[in-house]
């Protein structure tokens, strides 16, 4: 049952890899609340996904760009008011990426070029995408930028590796630049912790299967799937939530 709830909005959503992506789900979403939005994802990501087949669905274009990349992400920003027809009301950064994790490092025996690598792409991208909205003008009054984050920013979980570290830096990055932007533009950011959920990132580390149980039991609700993060992403964009942040 669709609402409206972001009829006219205009935004970007980062992150749709395949239909199991947290971000997938909410463009669906958002298609069906009525907003018009541009994709995007790192050129790589992009050959291993079915980002196409999503853009087709929701009748939106692609602009591919690197989240580490201030060039990219400023062509981003200025292409996508151009082609939506105007300012954005909404920003979706729903990207996490650990080589030390992929690759199996333990904890003990970090690559530190790679964790480097993953603070930049899971933590540090969000600043740069805040930067780049706030620079190029790119966002409405109300306007709502919205990140995945996870409770390992905040406890300990085994084999989540440095991506705890990356995590717990978007969190201090949305606490900081939402106090920016609200004061410079009532802009809204915000940070989103998804129980356990059956992504691709999500089923590459080890013993996701194991924890995604424990954490099911555990939780009085159950685990929350994509689609139900989905509609709280879209609630966190509606005018429901304007005075939200931080």
């Amino acid at each position: 049952m669709a609402y409206n709830l972001l009829k006219g909005k205009r935004g970007i959503i980062f992150g749709a890899l395949d239909d199991k992506s947290i971000a997938w789900h909410t463009a669906l979403k958002a298609r069906e609340e009525g907003a018009s939005f541009v994709l995007t994802n790192a050129p790589i990501a992009m050959r291993m996904g079915a980002i196409k087949e999503l853009a087709d669905e929701t009748g939106s274009e692609i602009i591919p760009a690197d989240a580490t990349s201030i060039e990219d992400l400023t062509n981003l920003f200025e292409k996508s008011m151009e082609i939506l027809g105007g300012k954005l009301d909404f920003v979706l950064h729903s990207i996490g990426m650990s080589p030390n994790v992929r690759k199996g490092k333990d904890y003990g025996d970090l690559n530190y070029d790679w964790f480097l690598k993953t603070l930049d792409v899971s933590g540090l991208s969000f600043h740069k995408v805040l930067q780049t909205a706030e620079k190029t003008e790119a966002m409405n009054e109300y306007g709502s930028i919205l990140a995945l984050s996870y409770i390992a920013a905040q406890r300990t979980f085994p084999d989540y590796g440095d991506m705890a570290q990356a995590k717990a830096v978007l969190e201090s990055i949305a606490r900081s630049y939402g106090y920016r932007f609200a004061k410079l533009n009532k802009v809204r950011v915000n940070t989103i912790s998804q129980s356990p959920t059956m992504t691709t990132a999500g089923t590459g580390v080890s013993g996701f299967d194991v924890f995604y149980d424990y954490a099911d039991k555990m939780s009085p609700l159950g685990n929350a799937s994509g689609e139900d993060c989905a509609n709280y992403i879209v609630m966190m964009f509606s005018d429901f939530t304007r005075m939200v942040t931080m």
